[in-house]
């Protein structure tokens, strides 16, 4: 595959996705978006792939927003439509079958900070800063933060981080829960390399109904839930790695799993 503004390379079972605008903080842009919809369509239908890390191209920026000569131009119907197909984008990374795992290794702003939101964790460089300052532009997030900040960070700090721009630095981030871990810059790829190989030999079958079921809990209240995490947890118990692993663990031995 030939893309323009992003980067994709496979290592094994292993993806990653880089954003590849580094002269321009690798801000996102109509084609960027529409790149990711391709590479993740295909990563989502390639079962030799079983974790993905995104990141962005250089030092300074994971994301550092929207492109705004793009943004500067939208009316309101433009605006409708330029809300929906990035968060068409970020519904698929956000529902994949296999984790997507953020690399944030600088700023990660704006549509950038929601796209770290769309992945199912985040881990930082110490160098990165977080943050929706769309206020400061008269708009307001529209890539999904009014609604996926608020689930990870609790509504009170969405609320305080979205109306008064703040950026929040990788220290915060890890205090709030807005990352799992930071590290220095030179060793954020090789931890994430490192985490996301450990997912990758895990049976995929309970790596994917496990995401779907977290995934759901967003959506459904707890009696709904526990019915989907019950049918989830019976389609698990019909896999071969089910009977592999439990055996295995009954033998005392390593599993051989087969992600079947």
């Amino acid at each position: 595959m030939n893309f323009q503004n992003i980067l994709l390379e496979e290592k094994g079972n292993l993806a990653i996705v880089t954003l590849n605008r580094p002269d321009k903080l690798n801000a996102l842009n109509s084609d960027t978006l529409s790149e990711l919809e391709t590479a993740f369509t295909y990563l989502n239908e390639e079962d030799n792939i079983r974790a993905i890390i995104l990141t962005g191209n250089g030092e300074k920026a994971f994301v550092a927003g929207a492109d705004i000569a793009e943004l500067n131009s939208l009316d309101m119907i433009q605006g409708k439509e330029f809300a929906e197909k990035g968060q068409a984008v970020f519904n698929l990374i956000e529902n994949m079958n296999k984790p997507v795992i953020a690399a944030v290794n600088g700023f990660a702003l704006g549509g950038g900070c929601e796209l770290a939101l769309a992945c199912h964790f985040r881990l930082a460089s110490e160098s990165a800063k977080f943050g929706q300052p769309e206020v400061n532009l008269g708009i307001i997030p529209g890539y999904g933060g009014t609604q996926r900040l608020p689930r990870v960070i609790g509504t009170g700090k969405a609320i305080e981080y979205t109306l008064t721009g703040y950026y929040i630095d990788a220290h915060e981030a890890l205090k709030i829960g807005l990352v799992n871990h930071i590290f220095p810059l030179q060793e954020l790829m090789p931890k994430c390399i490192e985490i996301a190989e450990k997912i990758a030999a895990k049976p995929h079958q309970a790596v994917r109904l496990a995401l779907k079921a977290i995934n759901a809990s967003n959506d459904l209240g707890l009696h709904k839930g526990l019915n989907f995490e019950a049918s989830l947890f019976a389609i698990a118990c019909g896999t071969e790695d089910f009977r592999e692993g439990t055996t295995a663990f009954l033998e005392k031995r390593k599993p051989n799993f087969k992600h079947k």
